[in-house]
């Protein structure tokens, strides 16, 4: 992105492209979107799309960046000790929300927590579980953070491309047991 964030005018912009392409992919899968297609229902020229955008990947990860920041949120919306028989009810929305568009989130986040999506996925929720890990002093954060990251990416992105059966409720309660267990593993 060129445009400064500031902008007001390039974060609308921004924001029409994002709806353009969720609105595109609820009708066809990501490799099958245009550029053309998207400006023409996003009311912007070509190039103005290639001023915030380097391509349709670049713009579908930033169009499902709340996705990440969702489940990042999701995952730490708890206060005291996690019970692992109750996750937090937001990590039930956040599972449900993704079916509407579950097959963009698999364009981009592939088996196994990989793909572009994924990379920021894990990226976010590792610094999140290791900052929240060093400020309660809890042991080993750099390896509980790497583990709790790879972990949910991997079962996410496995549930999403259906190697994992479950409704969204289970996986959110398996999902919830794994990660509970993570952090309360004592380690040498």
């Amino acid at each position: 992105m060129t445009a400064p964030q500031a902008d007001p005018r390039a974060a609308r912009t921004r924001a029409r492209l994002r709806q353009a392409l969720l609105d595109e992919c609820a009708q066809r899968p990501l490799a099958d979107v245009s550029v053309a297609a998207l400006v023409r229902r996003a009311g912007v020229g070509r190039a103005t799309f290639y001023l915030h955008y380097g391509d349709l990947e670049a713009l579908a990860v930033d169009a499902c960046a709340d996705v990440v920041r969702d489940a990042v949120d999701a995952l730490h919306a708890w206060r005291g000790a996690p019970d692992p028989a109750s996750p937090p009810p937001a990590l039930a929305v956040f599972f449900t929300g993704l079916v509407p568009h579950a097959g963009l989130y698999r364009s981009l986040l592939r088996p196994g927590g990989g793909g572009p999506l994924g990379h920021v996925l894990h990226e976010d929720l590792r610094a999140r579980s290791h900052t929240e890990r060093t400020l309660a002093g809890a042991p080993q954060p750099d390896l509980i953070a790497s583990a709790v990251a790879a972990t949910f990416a991997g079962v996410l992105a496995d549930w999403l491309h259906g190697l994992i059966e479950a409704t969204p409720d289970q996986i959110t309660h398996q999902v919830w047991r794994l990660l509970v267990t993570l952090h309360r593993t004592r380690l040498p």
